[in-house]
């Protein structure tokens, strides 16, 4: 064993070690909270000044961090917020949680990866654990990681130490956070791959190594490829149910009483959050690279991103049906979150039901007590209406995108507005004038998902 895995090994061993989390968004606020609970001194590198700022406050920005929880760790004295990479030449390991976004043309954006590694590159110290979490698609860790470094005659396993450990945050999960949840592993040598699971198993409960970055990279596309593909499925079977005046909740629930070999998935107006709508086709583009096609993985993206023209031509078919156009009709919506019972917004399916109804010449209101504003696609800062039963009698039709527990669906329902609720949320209420995705609508029957003329 050379001297640099020696010394790591037992500052790690021993909790002496000084570790960086890049990155303190949704994954690397709560992994590095988890690392100063877990007695480490941790650094937190971010370059948006305003949330070091905040940060240093006591002020949490991400919800599943309470502020309590964030100045217990700031009071510890283990806990240093900050924007200057140059504390990287004080580290011996690093966890790299930036995001990996789509390029306009739906190809990877690994522009905050390789700004990360050019950092390093400048501040790092020999012996330093890398270990990457941002989602991306295989082959990434070797590619622009180790690359890179071994360019500058570092070799891994000796002068530094790479892994992969893919994120699996699931945002206000109650059960699941990032103590709980097994963490999977890839170690790029044998000497990486114990000093990465010997980190995290001082932080969580479970790790479970593989083989190499590569494995680890895949089984996190392959979790998200799996629930885009299935969810994909059901809706379609949904758009198919409502043709046939076929209830596609009382058949899901009906295929669920078999106790082997079916799994629910639901219906809804698109798929949102930072990893069903993007892993998927990052794994898509890198098999490209090899002369692979993948039909699964293109099909399920096509019938999810149509989900949004779907819902604004049921909505449609529902005015048209008591003699209103969807043009100057006051449409509310409720929810624009991309899940229940939080305020994020990346990639929902409401923000593009939103710029579908305004385009289709609707005056589009909404209303979600988590989320309070957002910004259009022309840049305009769009907020939150106040929560107003009598006002909300004036809108020709609600249509709920996301099913936050805080919604009083029985007053909501007893307005009388019609409702498109594509939750199946407003289950318990037999009335009328709800509309529910996937279930028996009156006529006239509605066409397959296809974007809204005009």
């Amino acid at each position: 064993m050379n001297a640099n895995y020696k010394r790591l090994y037992r500052a790690i061993e021993t909790k002496q070690a000084k570790l960086g989390v890049v990155g303190l968004g949704y994954v690397g606020l709560p992994l590095a909270m988890e690392m100063t609970r877990q007695g480490f001194t941790v650094y937190g590198i971010d370059v948006d000044e305003n949330k070091v700022e905040r940060l240093r406050r006591g002020d949490s920005y991400v919800k599943d961090v309470p502020d309590a929880k964030l100045r217990e760790a700031l009071e510890s004295g283990r806990f240093h917020p900050t924007t200057d990479y140059s504390v990287l030449s004080e580290l011996d390991a690093v966890s790299i949680c930036v995001p990996t976004p789509l390029s306009a043309n739906q190809d990877p954006d690994t522009s905050y990866i390789v700004y990360v590694v050019d950092r390093i590159k400048q501040h790092m110290r020999k012996g330093l654990l890398i270990i990457l979490e941002s989602t991306t698609y295989p082959g990434t860790t070797e590619e622009l990681i180790e690359f890179e470094l071994n360019r500058m005659g570092l070799k891994v396993g000796r002068d530094y130490f790479l892994c992969f450990s893919p994120e699996r945050v699931d945002p206000s999960n109650e059960k699941y956070a990032t103590y709980n949840t097994p963490k999977v592993l890839g170690g790029t040598t044998p000497e990486c791959s114990k000093l990465g699971v010997l980190l995290y198993e001082n932080i969580v409960e479970t790790v479970v190594p593989v083989s190499s970055p590569k494995v680890a990279e895949m089984s996190k596309l392959l979790e998200n490829t799996f629930r885009s593909v299935n969810i994909a499925f059901i809706n379609e079977m949904a758009m198919m149910c409502e043709r046939m005046s076929i209830d596609i909740w009382e058949v899901i629930k009906a295929a669920s009483t078999k106790p082997f070999g079916f799994m629910p998935f639901y219906p809804g107006p698109g798929i949102g959050g930072h990893c069903i709508p993007l892993d998927p086709m990052y794994l898509s583009w890198k098999a490209k690279g090899y002369r692979f096609y993948s039909s699964f993985i293109e099909l399920a993206q096509s019938v999810n991103s149509n989900m949004p023209y779907f819902v604004v031509n049921k909505t449609a078919a529902i005015l048209n049906r008591d003699a209103k156009s969807l043009r100057n009709s006051k449409i509310l919506i409720l929810g624009v979150a991309y899940k229940p019972n939080v305020d994020d917004l990346r990639e929902s399916p409401g923000l593009e039901v939103y710029e579908l109804f305004r385009k289709g010449g609707a005056i589009v209101d909404y209303y979600d007590p988590h989320a309070m504003s957002f910004k259009d696609k022309t840049g305009e800062t769009v907020h939150s209406v106040a929560y107003n039963p009598e006002k909300f009698r004036a809108y020709d039709c609600f249509v709920l995108i996301t099913d936050h527990d805080a919604f009083a669906y029985g007053e909501l329902a007893a307005l009388g507005v019609p409702i498109v609720d594509t939750r199946n949320a407003l289950k318990d209420f037999n009335y009328p004038h709800i509309h529910r995705l996937g279930a028996p609508v009156a006529e006239p029957q509605l066409a397959a998902a296809h974007p809204p003329a005009g």
